[in-house]
């Protein structure tokens, strides 16, 4: 549907011959309008035949664009339905209107951190003046094509790698703002870019899932440590209320048992006070004391006597 105030449904002339066709400013001289009656005569004198040749079908989504002895029949292209031309002297062109899309080759390029990437991207694009996209491209569909690989590697080559990871929409839309502003006098209308893979080379991408493995150590030992610290906080607490009441001390003795019987029927457990075994630890200790003495004393006294041997 054409849209009143918008340029790009205007035709506009843009290519090598555009100053030989304003010289000639689409004057039709009597050779012309000869040319056209001749063709129409033999036309109607061949009617039961050149009327299978004459007629054409456009479809909806389709709009033709047609020529007479290479001119531009019209500035206007011709809607859906039946379209009548002379076989002699016309010619026309079916352009469709549907949205398209196609694939933009994976690009490797050069990161501005001096990262080679391949990136990938889809295009979808519509004719939105056929009569530009006719006369002013020979295949707009290509021309397309090679300028979203060219917008692609220079816009890319512009961001670090980091930027392309996490800021695809911002890139996307740049892209699209550069293909607008092209393709316009081509009668075609790019809707919508989308980047589509980013291909890492494998060393980059063991690198950065070595980096990515050490920052998750380190924020679980940091979360294990803050654990543990909080968790001796709460047992030294514990550990208070318990030291001010011996009965509680033995009711906590006795639900350690019944927690670990529950669990472990075959393990058999056999109470012992601490107080039996503080006196075998103290009378150790002082044994291991008085050893350790005695062996200085015997070290010190070798010692002098060697010194009396060399005096």
């Amino acid at each position: 549907m054409r849209k009143n105030g918008d340029s790009r449904y205007d035709f506009l002339r843009n290519y090598g011959t555009v100053n030989e066709y304003e010289q000639d400013s689409c004057s039709r001289t009597w050779s012309f309008y000869f040319i056209v009656l001749i063709s129409f005569i033999i036309t109607i004198l061949t009617f039961p035949i050149s009327i299978w040749f004459s007629f054409k079908v456009v479809q909806e989504y389709e709009r033709a664009v047609i020529f007479r002895l290479g001119k531009l029949r019209s500035e206007k292209s011709k809607r859906a339905g039946i379209i009548f031309i002379i076989p002699i002297i016309d010619t026309y062109r079916n352009v469709d209107l549907r949205t398209g899309a196609f694939n933009v080759p994976p690009q490797e390029i050069l990161t501005k951190d001096s990262v080679t990437v391949n990136v990938g991207a889809v295009v979808y694009f519509q004719v939105s003046n056929p009569i530009s996209a006719v006369c002013n491209n020979d295949n707009y569909i290509r021309s397309t094509k090679l300028l979203a690989a060219t917008a692609l590697r220079n816009i890319l080559g512009t961001n670090t790698l980091a930027d392309i990871l996490s800021n695809r929409e911002v890139i996307a839309q740049e892209m699209l703002q550069s293909l607008v502003e092209i393709t316009e006098p081509w009668g075609v209308h790019v809707e919508r870019i989308e980047i589509k893979d980013v291909r890492l080379p494998r060393q980059m991408q063991r690198a950065m899932a070595a980096e990515a493995e050490a920052a998750r150590d380190a924020t679980a030992k940091i979360i294990a440590s803050d654990g543990e610290f909080k968790s001796s906080k709460a047992l030294k607490e514990a550990s208070d209320v318990i030291a001010s009441s011996q009965a509680g001390l033995q009711l906590r003795y006795l639900q350690a048992l019944h927690s670990i019987s529950t669990e472990r029927n075959s393990t058999i457990m056999f109470p012992l006070p601490m107080q039996m075994l503080a006196g075998n630890f103290k009378q150790d200790f002082v044994l291991r004391q008085r050893k350790g003495k005695c062996e200085k004393c015997f070290e010190y006294e070798t010692e002098s006597l060697y010194i009396k041997s060399l005096i």
